[in-house]
């Protein structure tokens, strides 16, 4: 098990994860590269790890982190429980969303399966949120890369529910952080990630539906943007599309772009003195979050 800090590891569902299958093969797999990072593949069980802020910072703030890692593999530490502990100490509870990866060995439909992991989430913090002292309309969403990709498509379609939702939680995030997020699956494609969500040859329904920037609307979330222009795995322009479809929409939006530090720097850019993390937490104090 990967050393975390966390305070509790929660299973996103209870019993049978709602559309899986069972395969006695496939078992998740956590790897350290030579980088440092670790990996995890082949998720089967889904899971929240929490970071609570701690009581004498804690604002009630809360956000869901979804590494990257193109749809194959969680950066799970360097995109995740890092940025969770970086929040912790501006008082921001934060939840790690360990999401399963498309898979038709463990999937009966891989389309829709993160996007159900992503709102099986957000129920869940904003169900629990007394416990975790959170308050229920200032909960985030957050993304980096594919995970980016995955907050984007529940920060454009948080009311199409493809979960079970007796209590009617409502699974609107209240701001989305989004770091050099995969947006689009119709132009600046990063075929790698669409290719593991939607198969080899998609239809233009389904990559339409899974572009952020076409599905944005005057109800969607808040969203702070970061990307480098010399991005060569996932081009600037996706943050730039979205962007520009918030503004047409009246939705409030901030994009800081570097000049250099290509793809997956996480926290730090090596290439630049300037800490997007400082950027955005000046931008949630702006927005009251």
């Amino acid at each position: 098990m990967l050393k975390s800090n966390a305070q509790e590891v929660i299973p996103l569902y209870i019993g049978v994860v709602p559309g899986s299958k069972v395969s006695t093969t496939y078992t998740e797999v956590i790897q350290k590269g030579s980088d440092g990072i670790s990996r995890i593949s082949k998720v089967t069980e889904p899971t929240l790890t929490v970071f609570e802020a701690p009581a004498d910072k804690a604002t009630g703030t809360a956000v869901i982190i979804c590494p990257g890692g193109g749809y194959g593999i969680l950066a799970i530490d360097h995109e995740g429980y890092n940025v969770a502990k970086r929040f912790n100490e501006i008082g921001v509870t934060a939840f790690v969303l360990k999401y399963r990866l498309p898979s038709e060995e463990i999937m009966v439909d891989k389309t829709y399966a993160l996007l159900q992991d992503a709102q099986q989430a957000i129920y869940l913090v904003r169900k629990n949120a007394k416990k975790y002292r959170v308050k229920r309309n200032k909960i985030g969403m957050m993304g980096f890369s594919a995970g980016g990709h995955l907050a984007s498509t529940l920060l454009a379609h948080y009311a199409d529910i493809k979960i079970e939702d007796k209590e009617k939680v409502n699974l609107r995030p209240d701001f989305g952080v989004l770091v050099y997020p995969v947006i689009s699956f119709e132009e600046s494609v990063h075929t790698g990630t669409m290719k593991n969500l939607l198969g080899a040859t998609p239809s233009d329904e389904l990559k339409h539906y899974f572009s952020a920037n076409q599905n944005v609307n005057k109800k969607t979330p808040p969203i702070f943007l970061v990307h480098a222009k010399d991005d060569k795995t996932v081009p600037v322009a996706n943050s730039i599309l979205l962007s520009e479809a918030l503004k047409k929409n009246g939705v409030k939006t901030e994009l800081y772009l570097y000049e250099k530090g290509g793809h997956g720097f996480g926290l730090k850019n090596k290439t630049s003195d300037v800490d997007w993390f400082n950027l955005m937490a000046d931008w949630m104090k702006k927005e009251k979050f």
